[in-house]
């Protein structure tokens, strides 16, 4: 089975994580820069987790109401019942449900990402070779330093062509101009910009 990339608003949308382990931690850490609500539940929940702050620790098992309010689960114990029974819960209530290493109990899967600002790359294998998706997104972060510069230099002028220019394929053209020139070694300043501009105008 292939699974199809799409990006998804969470900010503010309650995740609880079932688990307080090391794997519930690395969850954490990967949900966080997305900013959610994020609760752990767990009758023990590692150090790790409760120094980063942020979070809603709740130090008990797991009860069926912790479901109430969950837009999505991540079902991260060593407990092979409990995550059964947690997903079939997540799925009668049709929420959103990943169970830690088990792709027959995930309603979604947790890609490999590459973050810099408001650029996100995800990279999937469907579930099939986690291990050679962790090695692609090491690798894709250390080429694309200098293109996330240039992409959030260029997120910075897309304002100012949008008021600018009133066509959009005149918009189209100064953005790859643009966009060109700062992924190039060539120093660009203000003015070369401007007039990029005023001539799609």
């Amino acid at each position: 089975m292939s699974y199809f990339p799409f990006f998804i608003d969470i900010e503010n949308k309650s995740c609880i994580i079932i688990g307080g382990g090391r794997v519930a931690l690395r969850k954490v850490q990967k949900l966080k820069p997305f900013n959610p609500e994020i609760t752990v539940i767990a009758p023990e929940i590692c150090n790790e987790i409760k120094k980063l702050g942020g979070i809603t620790l709740i130090e008990r098992s797991f009860e069926e109401n912790d479901l109430r309010h969950a837009f999505m689960v991540i079902s991260a114990t060593d407990d092979i019942k409990l995550n059964a029974d947690i997903y079939d819960l997540c799925r009668e209530r049709k929420i959103l449900v990943n169970t830690v290493d088990d792709k027959t109990k995930c309603g979604f899967i947790f890609p490999s990402i590459v973050k810099e600002e408001n650029v996100s790359i995800a990279v999937s294998t469907s579930g099939s070779c986690p291990v050679f998706a962790r090695y692609l997104r090491k690798k894709l972060q250390s080429l694309l330093q200098k293109d996330f510069m240039a992409a959030k230099k260029l997120s910075l002028w897309r304002g100012l062509v949008k008021e600018r220019i009133p066509s959009e394929s005149g918009r189209k053209r100064a953005l790859k101009k643009i966009l060109d020139l700062l992924l190039s070694d060539i120093t660009v300043d203000e003015r070369t910009i401007y007039r990029i501009i005023e001539e799609e105008a």
